[in-house]
């Protein structure tokens, strides 16, 4: 079941989204909070807007910080989602090493896949042995991929593994991706999309066709997932 929270443009929905995981924080305070982040230019506005508006608000010592996919590449390059994350939001709050959990894409994929699904197996607690992140944060491409996984990459949706090597299909970069079936088994997903371009995929999570990855996490996922979207996407 999808829930679509409408906005009127990108700020006011970052704005909205941030507000909402402080109010989940509220509701556990004594317990650490995992979250699995996306990379890309729209979280990019959000982190920045949750480093500037929301430093001295947010019990950063509950959080613990994981990824849903990345790049093959150093931390230092342009295109890392962590690499933008600590520059937008990690470098300007009082998070602590120890709850920063990077895919460390500048290993080879297959052994960083395997790495990383054993940490986040190590970290994230477990029901039948698929770990439950509290949220996961996830974009949709204008092709419907999520977490690395493209159109017609279905097997990545079923896989057994927690992470597995993703490429993209156009430029043939490996990546390291969060698989679909802990995704939809997490406590919380939200999609973030802001923009025209983003209105056939919404339209797709709002129906019932497992058309591309993005609807099938929509359609598939054990709670309720939700769509912080401004007023570009529904038109």
């Amino acid at each position: 079941m999808l829930k679509t929270n409408i906005y009127p443009n990108p700020t006011s929905t970052a704005h909205a989204l941030i507000q909402r995981i402080l109010s989940l924080l509220a509701e556990r305070p004594d317990r650490p909070f995992h979250i699995a982040l996306s990379g890309g230019s729209t979280p990019g506005l959000l982190f920045a807007l949750w480093a500037s508006h929301y430093r001295e608000l947010t019990p950063w010592h509950q959080l613990r910080f994981y990824w849903v996919d990345e790049r093959c590449v150093p931390p230092n390059h342009p295109e890392s989602n962590y690499g933008m994350t600590y520059k937008k939001l990690l470098s300007y709050v009082s998070v602590k090493e120890e709850q920063i959990f990077r895919i460390q894409g500048e290993m080879p994929v297959e052994e960083e896949s395997k790495r990383y699904a054993e940490c986040v197996a190590r970290e994230v607690p477990q029901v039948d042995g698929c770990p439950i992140f509290d949220l996961i944060l996830l974009g949709a491409g204008d092709d419907g991929h999520t977490s690395s996984i493209f159109p017609n990459q279905s097997h990545l949706l079923t896989s057994p593994l927690i992470y597995a090597p993703a490429v993209h299909p156009q430029s043939g970069q490996h990546r390291v991706a969060l698989t679909g079936q802990p995704i939809i088994r997490a406590a919380r997903i939200f999609f973030l999309m802001t923009g025209e371009s983003k209105r056939p995929i919404l339209s797709t999570l709002q129906g019932t066709d497992d058309s591309c990855p993005a609807a099938y996490i929509a359609h598939h996922a054990h709670h309720i997932v939700e769509a912080f979207v401004d007023e570009a996407v529904v038109g």
